[in-house]
């Protein structure tokens, strides 16, 4: 009588029993050697994404250096980044004050490296060119202005116009921006101010 390792009697079993003993069998032998095979044909099929060198960063576009001048807080020179407007560089100069001419300028220019940015005075423009139209490019002339034209330069109230009319009386004309240093009440910062807006 033929027995399996087990001790099982296979004469014993049933044709059915002996192909489902076989069937069971082989289906471990499968198991075994399959899953290993599986496993590292699987292993074998996984990516491993490549590392790519980190890009450097983009170099920031050159900045813009420009003068903001006339009607504004704080006249002087200001760096912008490439793309940016006159609007943007009025701001950075703590915006226009209430009697600047804003008219007269085109906020949405794009910006160009080394330009100057004349805020006019309103009515300032228009009298120096003669009632042309507003222009930000036409000062005010110190030697034919008038009380009421010195009175709306930013800084200057009435009396410190009053005190410029009174120089010039006594002393002529102005041949310079800076002789308006020697008029009370006008100092090195308002001068600053009143560039690009007044001429001798």
């Amino acid at each position: 009588m033929r027995r399996d390792d087990r001790g099982v009697d296979l004469h014993a079993l049933t044709p059915a029993q002996r192909r489902l003993l076989a069937g069971v069998v082989l289906l471990c032998g499968l198991l075994v050697i399959g899953v290993p095979r599986l496993v590292h044909h699987g292993a074998t099929r996984t990516v491993v994404p490549a590392l790519r060198p980190r890009r450097p960063a983009r170099i920031a576009s050159a900045n813009l250096v420009v003068y903001v001048s006339g009607a504004v807080r704080r006249p002087g020179l200001y760096r912008l980044s490439q793309g940016t407007r006159i609007d943007d560089a009025i701001s950075l100069a703590g915006g226009a004050t209430a009697k600047a001419d804003l008219v007269a300028v085109n906020l949405a220019a794009p910006l160009v490296d080394g330009e100057q940015i004349v805020v006019p005075l309103r009515g300032a423009a228009a009298a120096a060119t003669g009632g042309a139209g507003p222009s930000p490019t036409a000062p005010l002339d110190l030697n034919s202005a008038s009380l009421e034209q010195l009175d709306a330069l930013p800084g200057i109230g009435p009396a410190t116009a009053q005190k410029i009319l009174d120089y010039r009386q006594a002393h002529g004309a102005f041949h310079s921006l800076e002789e308006l240093d020697a008029v009370p009440g006008i100092g090195p910062a308002r001068i600053e101010q009143l560039k690009g807006l007044v001429l001798p």
